[in-house]
Formats: structure tokens, C-alpha cells, sequence
């Protein structure tokens, strides 16, 4: 609602120009029109004349506008040039001095909208005292450039004015046109000349009023006459252009501030002033309504919203609504033909007349708007062809918030969360919205709340590089003794041009590491070493090569060696690191896509991890999955696909051995577990972990058996080209021998099956395990 105004006298202008209200370029109009063709024109404009003639008053400047008022008869005939009498009544036009804020000839409806009681222009409520000076201000320049110069500018537009419209307590837009017909412009003393380049330069400068104040200053023209200012409402499309901009905003929907301005725009479009608005969201995923409305005067249709009543008021509505795919129009709540639990809950919160439409966004429809009135008959049919015009902004807001939401619940997935596995999305993204929920209501502290899947089955699978930390040690010791080498080569050929203390100093230092490295290499060897040879040795190669020309080759010779980016020699390791990434590139490569093939048998958690080899965890079980019975099929299908895999895994990785730059070996494991347990996701790992302490152990198991041995020979139980099964219960075993009796029957399998006992791990005892050996040919 607008806030009572008076405005006793107009604002202090800063206009610079020297303006005189004068009727004499009307006078000059009537005169030019005596002898116009239309006998009435022409009669009429000798009536003016001979009255003009008898009048002193009228001619030159009019300081005192006391004497229009006592001479109304003689204006009212003038201004029939301008004011039409059939459209006087409802024109919204009144004439002014050059520029000025006083209007001393109007029309009813301007008085109305635009003047105080003193006549004075009221003060638009969207443009300040400067903003509108300096736009008179460039009108004005761009008379005088018209009338003085001959030059015009282009049109640049109508200025709009927001004034406050009391009869109902809200506002209104009118497009403003300044009309200068009845203004002249008179130069003041000797004319300003202009070159042609500088009049290019104002047109080109048109906001620049420094520019034209400096090549034209104001105190050299005076305006003469008045101005017609004529208005024209354009509250519907600027209200519908505000809209549009308004719905473009992020979060438009959830703030309840920008909702109430909203709403306050249609209470203006409508001219209803309170008017009430309610957004109410479809979710598609959750098949329910979301309502928006909460945050201001809440959705009409709340409590139905979250009824699972199908019989529902509201949802008869929404039939209707979805059939008709028209809007829903009620003059009066109380004798329109709606259920009457829907009619009830609407007049319980004060709402007689109300239109509800639906959001249509391509061939969905996204949600349902709701326009209320505590007054009948304030909504009705002529209302819809309004509605319609803005029914697609709100629907494309609508859309773009559920977005928006869905991108900000995401953000929350990825930083309480990090990479969620599509399986287990739906109760992240469940957590992430009950989390947005408790911070949009106002708990800031709100936490997130924990993630816990029950009785859920764990497969554990692993294929280890044997051997790889000693094959790793092997290259980086024979890196560095070659390094060493070549940089002793150097230092020995540099004593014979140069006898240097340094060069006996580092050669001795050189000597004694390569004797200790081709006994061992020792942890923080290569690291020491390095640093050595960049501080000390190869500073010396360089003041060597410039001084002493015979060494240039051997010292070129080094460089060549050199890796170039890392500035280190990097044979060795360089053919470990692609061995060991060609293999696990095989691995994870073909896990990844038989994994996809997997998810199809039954949606499954799946995390994998590459080290030196490649191990993953697969859960499964009916909490994890949303809107799907789980049966134990699923899990025995899951753990004969593992076997498959793992037979798969060693034929390729032992077809790949001849390929290897080092010659590496995998071993395959698998880890057997057959009660469900608990997994809960670590907020401070970013991981799943298993929860409470009887499944701790499985853990314990699961990171220690890559190393277990088979008890009383000491023999590691992972072998290459074959598959080790680890388990705790003979029910385990059995069940797996029938998967092996299977695959060997197929011929993907050797027929003998070692049944071992393992050595005793830290802290876990009793383990057994299944060895089978893979058919290759």
C-alpha cells in the first residue's frame, strides 16, 4: 500500500537553460491557419485573432499564470489545437512552461494522475529530481541543435513515469511524451558557431552534457513557449517486462521477499490490492507438489497438497486442471462447483475469488499458480486473457529453481559427500535437501544427517602386481648407479685438463654411494642423491663445458641420459611405471565395463581403487536401492559375474606379460563374506566404511589378506596365474565350489582345487581359502 504523500511545492530544478512561458508560438499557429482550406479551421483560427488582437495580456512573456486562469474562456479555444474536446475527458495531457514543473492547462484524467492540488507535478516515484533535469536538459539541447543548427537527432524513446495512484493505494506506469510543437528556441546574443566535426561529435555524445554545456553553453539560448506532455498507461507491459526480468532471477521462488514484490506487481496489473499469489512446484521424481506459497500467505491449496487421499478435493481439481488445460476460474469460492473440503480450506484463509492455472513447460507441466482475492467477483473470465500472458514466466521460473535446487543439493553431494555412485544418489541427494530445508528454515548450524545402509552383502576383489615394490627398488637403485656413472665419467675426464680439489672431493663423494647402492638401496637415498647432484655436481659440468672445450662431448653425453623434465635419469622406472600402468589400465578398463553390464543384473554399489594392481568393493542389498525388491538371486548372480571377471582379468593380464617393458605378475584374490553388514558413510574419509564393531573385522580381513600365507609352508597364498578365495564358514566354501565346479565344467578353470588353511594375521585367526588355477589356452 502507498504511504500518504503531500507535496507542497515542486522541487528545486537544476535545469540551465532560461525558460518563459509565452503564448505567442500558438498564437503564430492560429495565425498561419486564417486561411486554411476548412472553412471551420479557418473561421475559428480569425476568432482566436480578433480575440488575441483585443488582449494585451497574451502577448510576449507571461510571468503571472494567474491571468490563464482569469482568462479560461480564451485558453480553452487555443489549446483546441492540441486538446481535442472528444478526447478531453479521457486524454492524459496538460501543458507546461519550457521544461518546467507546473502545468497551467490540463485535462481532467492529467490532474488525476500527475499534478498535486497546487497544479505542481508530482515527483515519479521510479526517477529523481537529477535524472529528470538532466533529461530535460538533453531535450532541450536537442532543440536547439534542431531549431538553431538544423540538425536532428534520433528519436530516443518515451520516458516512463511510476506515480502513485491513491484511489486504490498502489501505483501506475505512464509512458511520458514531451511534445515541443509550441516551443521555440532564441539565441541569445551572437550565435555559437559549430564546425561540422563537432556537431558529429554532440550526436555521437548524446548523454555527454559536459560536452554540449562546453560547445554550447545554456546561458547563450532561451525556450520560449511550453511543452504538451502527453501520458499514456503502459502499466501491463511494463508490470509483464518486470515480470519477465524478476522470474529470470536466481532464487526468485525461495526468497520471500522477492516473492511479495511479486505479488505486489500483480496486485498493480490487476489493480486489486491484495491480491494474493501462491506458486505451488511439481516434482516429478517425487510425484507431489511442492508449495512455494509458504513463505507469504501460503499455498490456498496446503493442506491438500500433502494428502493421500485420492479422492481429495484438490486432487479432482487438479484432474480438471490437467484435462481441460484451461485455467480454473471461481468468482465466488462459496457457490462455485468445486468439493466442497477444497471450498472450505479456501475460505478458511479468506480468499471469495481465485483463479488457479497450471505451469505447462514443454509438454510438462512444472507446478500450479494460484491467484486469490478476499473480495467476490474481484477474479473473473476477462481476467484469463492476462493471466495467460505471464502463466509461461512463472513456469519457466518454476523450472529453472527446481534446477537450481537440484544443482545447490548437488553442490551439497560434492562437498559433504565428494563422487557419489549413481545407486546410492537418491539417499544423498534425500540428506542434501533435508539439509537445504533446515538451513532455508532458518538452522544455520544444521548438520548433515548420517548416511547408513543396513544388510547389505560386501564382495571384495583384488588383482595385485607381485612383486612390485622390489621391482620398484630395483629400478630406481639401477637409475641412480647409471646416474652416478655418468657423472663420475665426467669428473674423471675433467682431472686430467683441470687439477681441482673439488673434482677429488666429488669424485670420492660419487664412489662411495655407488659402492653403497650396488649393495642396497636405502629409503631417502634417491632423494639425497638427486639433491646432491643438481646443488653440487652439475653446476660444476656447466662451468666446465664453457671453459674447457675437450670435455663438451662426455659432458653431452650426460645430458643425453638426462630426462628432461624431471632432470633426473629415468630408464628403468620409466619402463617399471608403464608396466605397472599398462596393467592396471587393462584391469580397471575391463572392470569398468563389465561393471556397467552388472548394474543391469541389479543396481549395486561399486568403488575402485588403483594402486600397484587394482582392488574393489561392490555392496548390495535392498536399502540401497529406491523402488526395488531385492531376492538373494541377485546377490549369487553378482558373485559368479566376480569369478567370471577374475578368470578374465588373469588370462589378459598374463596375454600382456610379453608386451610389459618389465616383466611384471598379477595375482587374484577374492574375499568371501556372506553375512550383511552395515556401511556408513565417513564424512571426514569422504568414503564408506563398514559400521559398528562386529563388521570391523571384516575390514581388519579385507586389509591384511594380500599377504596371508598358507599355514605350515610358509608359501604365499596369492600365486600368479591363479585365483585365491579366502573364507571363514564351510557353508562359504561350498556354496563357491559349486560356482568353480561350474567354471571348470566351461573349461575356464583347471580341475584341481587346493582347500588351505592360512597362518594366523595380526588380530584374525581361522581363515581358510579355495585355490584354483585358471585355464590360459
Amino acid at each position: 500500500m502507498l504511504p500518504e504523500t503531500t507535496v507542497a511545492r515542486p522541487p528545486k530544478s537544476a535545469f540551465p537553460f532560461k525558460s518563459t512561458l509565452s503564448l505567442e508560438p500558438i498564437i503564430a499557429y492560429w495565425q498561419s491557419r486564417e486561411q486554411d482550406d476548412n472553412p471551420g479551421v479557418a473561421l475559428l483560427a480569425r476568432s482566436i485573432g480578433d480575440k488575441v488582437a483585443a488582449e494585451a495580456w497574451c502577448r510576449g512573456p507571461i510571468t503571472d499564470v494567474s491571468v490563464l486562469e482569469h482568462n479560461s474562456d480564451l485558453i480553452d479555444t487555443m489549446m483546441l489545437a492540441m486538446f481535442p474536446p472528444a478526447t478531453f475527458r479521457s486524454d492524459i495531457s496538460g501543458a507546461i512552461a519550457p521544461f518546467q514543473r507546473h502545468s497551467f492547462y490540463h485535462t481532467p484524467r492529467f490532474a488525476e494522475v500527475l499534478l498535486t492540488a497546487a497544479k505542481a507535478i508530482k515527483q515519479p516515484l521510479n526517477i529523481d529530481t537529477q535524472t529528470l533535469d538532466l533529461h530535460s536538459t538533453r531535450m532541450a539541447y536537442q532543440l536547439v541543435l534542431d531549431q538553431v543548427y538544423g540538425v536532428q537527432m534520433p528519436d530516443h524513446g518515451n520516458i516512463i513515469f511510476t506515480v502513485p495512484d491513491y484511489s486504490i493505494g498502489l501505483y501506475r506506469h505512464y509512458g511520458v511524451e514531451f511534445n515541443s510543437t509550441f516551443l521555440e528556441v532564441r539565441v541569445v546574443g551572437p550565435r555559437p558557431e559549430l564546425t561540422s566535426e563537432e556537431i558529429e561529435l554532440l550526436t555521437r555524445n548524446p548523454h555527454r552534457m559536459d560536452l554540449w554545456q562546453q560547445l554550447l553553453p545554456p546561458e547563450l539560448f532561451e525556450l520560449e513557449g511550453f511543452n504538451i506532455l502527453h501520458l499514456t498507461d503502459v502499466t501491463e507491459q511494463e508490470i509483464l517486462s518486470e515480470l519477465k526480468y524478476d522470474l529470470l532471477e536466481r532464487d526468485v521462488l525461495q526468497a520471500s521477499d522477492r516473492l511479495e514484490q511479486i505479488q505486489e506487481k500483480l496486485r498493480v496489473l490487476f489493480k486489486r490490492p491484495f491480491l494474493q499469489l501462491g506458486i505451488a512446484a511439481y516434482d516429478e521424481k517425487k510425484r507431489a507438489f511442492v508449495d512455494f506459497g509458504r513463505k507469504i500467505n501460503h499455498s490456498f491449496l496446503t493442506k491438500q497438497l500433502h494428502s493421500k487421499d485420492a479422492g481429495s478435493g484438490f486432487r479432482q481439481i487438479y484432474s480438471e486442471l490437467w484435462q481441460n488445460r484451461q485455467p480454473l476460474v471461481l468468482e465466488d469460492v462459496e457457490t462455485a462447483a468445486i468439493p466442497e473440503d477444497l471450498r472450505q480450506q479456501i475460505l478458511s484463509i479468506g480468499i471469495r475469488s481465485a483463479i488457479l492455472a497450471l505451469l505447462p513447460y514443454g509438454d510438462d507441466t512444472v507446478g500450479l499458480l494460484e491467484l486469490g482475492s478476499p473480495n467476490i467477483g474481484d477474479l473473473d473470465e476477462f481476467d484469463i486473457e492476462t493471466v495467460a500472458q505471464f502463466v509461461p514466466l512463472f513456469a519457466v521460473a518454476v523450472k529453472r529453481n527446481a534446477e537450481e535446487i537440484q544443482t545447490r543439493v548437488q553442490a551439497i553431494i560434492k562437498e559433504k559427500f565428494t563422487a557419489i555412485h549413481p545407486s546410492m544418489e537418491w539417499r544423498f541427494t534425500t540428506a542434501a535437501e533435508n539439509l537445504l530445508q533446515k538451513v532455508e528454515d532458518g538452522n544455520r548450524n544444521a548438520e548433515m544427517e548420517a548416511i547408513i545402509f543396513q544388510d547389505v552383502y560386501p564382495l571384495h576383489g583384488s588383482c595385485d602386481i607381485r612383486g612390485s615394490s622390489t621391482a620398484r627398488n630395483e629400478a630406481i637403485q639401477g637409475d641412480l648407479i647409471e646416474h652416478l656413472t655418468l657423472a663420475n665419467k665426467v669428473l674423471k675426464k675433467a682431472s686430467e685438463f683441470q687439477a681441482l680439489p673439488i673434482l677429488d672431493e666429488l669424485k670420492f663423494y660419487v664412489n662411495k654411494n655407488l659402492r653403497r647402492l650396488r649393495q642396497s638401496l636405502i629409503s631417502g637415498d634417491e632423494v639425497s642423491i638427486f639433491e646432491s647432484l643438481k646443488s653440487e655436481v652439475e653446476p660444476l659440468f656447466e662451468y666446465l663445458g664453457q671453459n674447457t672445450p675437450e670435455l663438451q662431448p662426455v659432458i653431452a653425453q650426460y645430458w643425453s641420459n638426462i630426462d628432461a623434465e624431471l632432470g633426473i635419469l629415468y630408464k628403468r622406472r620409466r619402463a617399471f611405471e608403464e608396466s605397472t600402468t599398462l596393467l592396471n589400465d587393462t584391469v580397471s578398463d575391463y572392470l569398468d565395463e563389465e561393471e556397467e553390464k552388472a548394474q543391469q543384473m541389479f543396481p549395486h554399489y561399486f568403488q575402485r581403487f588403483k594402486t600397484d594392481g587394482v582392488e574393489y568393493n561392490i555392496y548390495v542389498g535392498a536399502s540401497l536401492v529406491e523402488h526395488k525388491p531385492f531376492d538373494l538371486v541377485f546377490l549369487k548372480n553378482l558373485r559368479l559375474w566376480q569369478l567370471l571377471t577374475m578368470i578374465e582379468i588373469t588370462r589378459r593380464t598374463m596375454a600382456l606379460k610379453p608386451q610389459l617393458p618389465v616383466p611384471l605378475d598379477t595375482t587374484q584374490l577374492i574375499l568371501i563374506h556372506s553375512q550383511p553388514l552395515a556401511i556408513r558413510f565417513r564424512q571426514d574419509e569422504r568414503q564408506f566404511d563398514v559400521d559398528g564393531a562386529y563388521n570391523i573385522r571384516y575390514e581388519i580381513i579385507k586389509k591384511r589378506i594380500d599377504k596371508a600365507t598358507v599355514q605350515g609352508t610358509g608359501e604365499r597364498l596369492t600365486q600368479p596365474g591363479h585365483i585365491a578365495l579366502v573364507y571363514s564358514q564351510q557353508r562359504e566354501a561350498d556354496e563357491y565350489l559349486e560356482y568353480l565346479d561350474y567354471l571348470q565344467d566351461r573349461g575356464l578353470l583347471e580341475p584341481e582345487i587346493e582347500e588351505l588353511e592360512l597362518e594366523e594375521l595380526q588380530g584374525v585367526k581361522g581363515l581358510l581359502a579355495l585355490r584354483v588355477k585358471v585355464r590360459i589356452s
